[in-house]
C-alpha cells in the first residue's frame, strides 16, 4: 500500500506540473469516435502497463544500456542485464529473482546521483533505445482514450523517473512507477515502500482513482502479464495485450478483450478502436516535468 500511495502521489504531482506547462495545441481534424472509449466521460481513465505492453522488452534494461554507455557501471553488469532481458523476451514472463537483482543493481548504480541528472539522461536514453520499441498498436489505443478526453497513465515497476519520461514523450497524462527515495534531490539507494509490481499496481491505481474522482468501473486497463491481474480486475474494461500464457487463459475464461501485436493475431473480441489495428501514431506534448519526492 505504501508503494502504491507513494507512486500515486508522485504521478499526480508530475501530471499537474506537466499540464500547467504544456503549450497550447491546435486539435487535428476530427474523426469518427469509436464506441469505446466513451467521448467526454471525465470519470473514466486508462491505465497501461509498460514492459511488453507499450514497449518491447523491459524499460529498466534499456535504461541500463544507456547508463552503461555513459560509464555508470561495468560491462559485467550489463551482461547480467542482458541475460535478464533475454529471459524476459523468450519466456514472456517476469522472473521475481531477475526483478530483485535488477532493482538492487539499479539502486546501487543511482545512489548518490541527483534526480535531475537521471531525468536528463533518461530523455537521451529514450531517443537512443526506447522510441523505436514502442508498439504502434498499443500507442493507438492510448491515443483513442486521449482523443475521447480521458487521462492516460503508465503503471509500471520501472522507476517513476523513467516512466514519466516515456509518458511525456508519448503525450500521456503521467506515470505511476516505483519511487526511489531522495534527500535534497539526491538518491539514497533506498525505495519508498516496495517496487510497484503485482498487487502494488492495483493499490496505486485505486489510490489515484480515489484522488482523481474516477469511477473504476468506467476505466480501462491494459497489460501483458498475469502479474497484473489484480490491476486488470479493478476496472470495468480490462484488456490483455501481448498476453503471457497465464493471462491469455485467464482473459479467455473471463471474456476479456485480447490483442496480440507480436504475431498479428486479431483481437478475440470486438470493441477495440480500429485505429489500433493500423497502428496510428500518437502525438506528444513538449513540456518540462518535475517530480515530487518524499524527503526526510
Amino acid at each position: 500500500m505504501l508503494a502504491g500511495e507513494a507512486s500515486a502521489e508522485a504521478a499526480r504531482k508530475s501530471s499537474q506540473e506537466l499540464e500547467d506547462l504544456a503549450p497550447e495545441t491546435t486539435p487535428e481534424t476530427a474523426v469518427e469516435e469509436p464506441e469505446f472509449p466513451v467521448l467526454g466521460d471525465d470519470k473514466a481513465a486508462a491505465f497501461f502497463d509498460l514492459d511488453n505492453t507499450v514497449m518491447q522488452g523491459a524499460a529498466l534494461f534499456h535504461f541500463g544500456r544507456g547508463l552503461h554507455k555513459r560509464k555508470f557501471f561495468e560491462t559485467r553488469d550489463l551482461a547480467r542485464f542482458a541475460w535478464q532481458q533475454a529471459w524476459f523476451r523468450l519466456a514472456g514472463v517476469e522472473d521475481p529473482e531477475h526483478m530483485q537483482e535488477a532493482r538492487d543493481s539499479a539502486l546501487s548504480i543511482v545512489k548518490g546521483h541527483r534526480v535531475s541528472e537521471l531525468m536528463s539522461i533518461g530523455e537521451e536514453i529514450y531517443d537512443e533505445y526506447m522510441a523505436e520499441r514502442i508498439w504502434p498498436g498499443t500507442r493507438a489505443l492510448a491515443e483513442a482514450h486521449l482523443d475521447a478526453g480521458q487521462k492516460v497513465w503508465l503503471v509500471t515497476a520501472a522507476p517513476v523517473e523513467i516512466a514519466t519520461v516515456i509518458a511525456r514523450r508519448l503525450g500521456l497524462t503521467g506515470a505511476l512507477g516505483t519511487v526511489a527515495e531522495s534527500v535534497d534531490g539526491v538518491y539514497t539507494g533506498k525505495l519508498v515502500g516496495e517496487p510497484l509490481h503485482g498487487p502494488a499496481k492495483a493499490e496505486a491505481v485505486r489510490a489515484l482513482a480515489a484522488a482523481e474522482g474516477l469511477d473504476l468501473g468506467r476505466c480501462a486497463a491494459y497489460s501483458d502479464s498475469h502479474n497484473d491481474i489484480p490491476m486488470l480486475s479493478l476496472v470495468g474494461h480490462p484488456y490483455a495485450i501481448n498476453p503471457d500464457t497465464k493471462l491469455r487463459k485467464h482473459a479467455r475464461n473471463l471474456d476479456w478483450r485480447l490483442r496480440d501485436y507480436r504475431t498479428g493475431r486479431k483481437a478475440a473480441k470486438v470493441g477495440i478502436p480500429a485505429a489500433a489495428g493500423v497502428g496510428a501514431v500518437a502525438g506528444g506534448t513538449a513540456a518540462a516535468i518535475a517530480l515530487h519526492r518524499r524527503r526526510r
